[in-house]
Order: C-alpha cells, then sequence, then structure tokens
C-alpha cells in the first residue's frame, strides 16, 4: 500500500510539473472564468530578464486583442486584499507591464529590478472582463522565462529561488561518490559479518543510499533543467520519490530504537533481552508514525508540484509536517532524557547523549530552518531550507555512523548490557562482537 501511495505521488509530479519552458493554448474561456489565476510565475532578476512568448495563429490573437499582463507579487498581493474596490478592467490596467501579442514572436524585457522578485503573468483578451462571450479558437504558444546569466545575456532558465542548486546537487553527488570509494567496502563488509548491528547498519544504509539516489536525480533534472526549461520531470518526482522512502527509513529507524530503549527499560526486571526489530509496542508506535508523517509528506506534494523535497511552510500539510516533527523531537529528547538521567554508566550516557543529538539534529532542522528562512527574502527561503536541511541530515547521518560503528564506544557498552541496547537481530548474536 505504501509503495502504491509513492507511486501515485511520482505520477502527480509527472503531470503537474511545469519548468520556465511553457506550452499551451491561451483559452479566452478559462481566462474569463479564472481571471486571477496566472499563467506563469518566475522570479526575475538582474536587468535583462526576458519573457519571450512565441504564437502560432497570430490572426486569432489579434482578433481577440490578447495581452499579457505583469505583476509584481507585492503589488498583486495589494490589488488581491482589495478586490471589491476595483473592477476587472481597472485591477488589469495597474499591471506593471503588458505585452500586446500580435507577432509569431515576440520578447519583453523586465529591467531595473533591484532585488530578485517574484512576477505572475496572466492571459488577458477582449472577452476576459465582459459578460457576453462568443466560442473562439485557442491561442497555442510556447512561453519561456529568462534570466541573464553571468555575463549579463538572457539565457539562464532558474529562477532567482532556484539558482545555485545545480551546482549545490553536483557538489552534494560529487562528495557522495567520493565517501563511498573510500568506505564502501569496509562498511560491506562490517554489514556482512551481521555482529550485533547489522539490521540498524542496513537500514541506516538503505536510508543513505536512497538519499544519495535523490541527489543525482535532482542534479540530472536540474541538469537537464538548464538546457531547456523543462528538465526531467519524472527525474525530479523520482528524486522527491526516493526522498520520502529515505525519510520514512530513517524515522522508522530512530523512532524504533528509542521506543525499544524505553520499553527495555521498564522491562528491566524480566531480565530478557529486547530486540529491535520485533517488539509489538515499539514497532507498532513508530508504524502509526510513520504511517501518518507519509500521509503528510503526500499530501504536501500534491499541494505543492514544484520539484523541490523540503517545503517551506506555504500549506496546512507542510505545517502539519513540520509540527510532527518537532513533537518527534520534542518526545525523543524527552525519552533519552529519562533514560540518561537515571544511567549510572558515563560510557553508555555518552552513547545515549550522541544518539539524542543526532535525532534532534535530524528532526528539527527542517522546522528551525523554516522558522529561521521567514527573516529573509522569498527567493532565498527554498534555497536556506533545501540545501540546510541536507546538510544537517548528512551530519546526523555521520554521527549515527560514528556512534555504531565505534570499536571504542558501543562494543564496550554493548558488552556491558544487551538489555538497554536492544540492538541485536537475534539473541544467538548477543555475545558476537565483529567490529
Amino acid at each position: 500500500m505504501r509503495w502504491r501511495l509513492l507511486w501515485l505521488l511520482c505520477a502527480a509530479g509527472w503531470w503537474g510539473a511545469g519548468g520556465k519552458t511553457l506550452r499551451g493554448g491561451f483559452a479566452s474561456a478559462a481566462a474569463r472564468l479564472e481571471p486571477w489565476r496566472p499563467v506563469a510565475r518566475f522570479q526575475f532578476h538582474g536587468d535583462h530578464a526576458v519573457l519571450c512568448v512565441r504564437i502560432k495563429n497570430v490572426a486569432v490573437a489579434v482578433t481577440k486583442a490578447a495581452r499579457l499582463h505583469l505583476f509584481q507579487a507585492q503589488e498583486w498581493q495589494k490589488l488581491q486584499n482589495n478586490i471589491q474596490d476595483h473592477s476587472c478592467t481597472e485591477k488589469f490596467s495597474k499591471a506593471q507591464l503588458t505585452m500586446t501579442v500580435n507577432h509569431t514572436e515576440q520578447n519583453l524585457t523586465v529591467s531595473q529590478i533591484p532585488y530578485p522578485e517574484t512576477w505572475y503573468v496572466f492571459y488577458v483578451d477582449k472577452f476576459t472582463c465582459e459578460e457576453n462571450y462568443s466560442e473562439s479558437e485557442d491561442i497555442q504558444f510556447e512561453m519561456v522565462l529568462l534570466n541573464p546569466d553571468p555575463e549579463g545575456n538572457p539565457l539562464d532558465h532558474f529562477s532567482a529561488g532556484e539558482s545555485g542548486l545545480h551546482e549545490f546537487f553536483f557538489l552534494l553527488v560529487l562528495a557522495y561518490f567520493v565517501t563511498a570509494c573510500i568506505y564502501a567496502q569496509s562498511l560491506w563488509q562490517t554489514i556482512r559479518k551481521r555482529g550485533p548491528m547489522h539490521t540498524v547498519l542496513k537500514v541506516l544504509t538503505i536510508a543513505l543510499v536512497l538519499q544519495a539516489g535523490s541527489a543525482f536525480a535532482n542534479y540530472l533534472h536540474f541538469s537537464s533543467y538548464s538546457k531547456d526549461g523543462i528538465g526531467a520531470p519524472f527525474v525530479g518526482s523520482l528524486a522527491e520519490l526516493c526522498d520520502i522512502v529515505s525519510q520514512i527509513q530513517m524515522l522508522y529507524l530512530l523512532l524504533s530504537l528509542c521506543m525499544g530503549w524505553t520499553i527495555g527499560r521498564m522491562k528491566k526486571s524480566h531480565g530478557r533481552p529486547l530486540q529491535w526489530d520485533s517488539t509489538p509496542t515499539s514497532t507498532g508506535i513508530a508504524v502509526v508514525v510513520v504511517v501518518t508523517q507519509s500521509f503528510l509528506l503526500i499530501w504536501e506534494q500534491f499541494e505543492d508540484t514544484n520539484h523541490h523535497s523540503y517545503h517551506s511552510h506555504h500549506g496546512l500539510a507542510s505545517g502539519l509536517l513540520i509540527g510532527l516533527r518537532v513533537c518527534l523531537a520534542l518526545s525523543l529528547a524527552a525519552g533519552l532524557y529519562q533514560i540518561i538521567t537515571v544511567e549510572r554508566s558515563t560510557l553508555k550516557r555518552e552513547f545515549y547523549i550522541t544518539f539524542a543529538k543526532a535525532c534532534i539534529l535530524w528532526f528539527l532542522c527542517h522546522p528551525c530552518l523554516a522558522t529561521i528562512a521567514v527573516i529573509f527574502r522569498e527567493y532565498q527561503r527554498e534555497k536556506i531550507i533545501t540545501i540546510g536541511v541536507i546538510l544537517c541530515q548528512c551530519i546526523s547521518m555521520v554521527i549515527l555512523y560514528r556512534l555504531f560503528l565505534s570499536h571504542s564506544l558501543y562494543w564496550e557498552v554493548s558488552s556491558l548490557s544487551s538489555v538497554t541496547l536492544p540492538l541485536t537481530v537475534s539473541s544467538g548474536h548477543k555475545n558476537r562482537h565483529h567490529f
């Protein structure tokens, strides 16, 4: 069921994705029905940004008196807040820029922009604000939105909010590749030994591979996007799919371990090792939370079909998802704090403290960065959230790997007590250590 839902998300991203090269038809009926629905949204920057429009049936466009109206986001919001004070015609007359669509190919230069800002593009013709309407042919078009490149030429398909992400994902993929060349063989040998950390390392490694796959898919999408403004929407959706599955893996791992330790404390008197992967209570709680997060992640993707895995809190789903992560961080911190305060062994206490830091970093990085991003301009927010969350979660994974693979720390901790560290695959492994 989970995979069906995730594949549905992937399909939704494929059909709903829109690049900065748009193709379709300007329909008078649609513009009349929803005149305030923008055709395109783009964050221009610099002095030589360009909107290029190509149409096929010029005669129809001239007959309809077809036009494109461009509004700055702030000005448009002011008009929306006072929608009753202006008629349809008055509202569109206040556009900052207007282009009459009457040639096969036309360019409109957007210049003198003091800082990157979102612009909305609306299609308007003589029927948009009139009560009388007669059926007419749609105007087939191709619209290209371009920002200036470093040399000042309008050739950059990336909006201001997306600039730099292509280079970031290239460096991230390069870092994953170099790290894999150095550590993959030794990690694989450790997992093959099926020691006491076999299950944990396997789940953690799968989550890491999925994150690397998401980064690589994003890089491929942005590489294609930089050439045509469309990219590979399916690959972009695949990147989001990999990231969602990775988030689910990590949530289940961290929550199950923490719950296992807490329940293990309560059942300590039974003198029986608690296995992480077979405890009904901890597994049940983890499954409920995982299903809830999966639902919110899918809901969030349907609310915003732009290809980025970490959305700022624009909608209800994003707000609930951030709230869930804050609650998880606080709950895990409270549970681990209770264990740490009663733990007498300094070595085990350090183990739990390090694990708690990794958990808190993983769950709180997105809420904290989304909150911090509010003080920045709109075009900076998505980049801050995306880059910041990915780097923080990479650091969290490094902390967990160092903790679970440590010869000096985990080997001694697991030797001290197999009851309070429920990390064994089966009781037959509880005295085997291959580190």
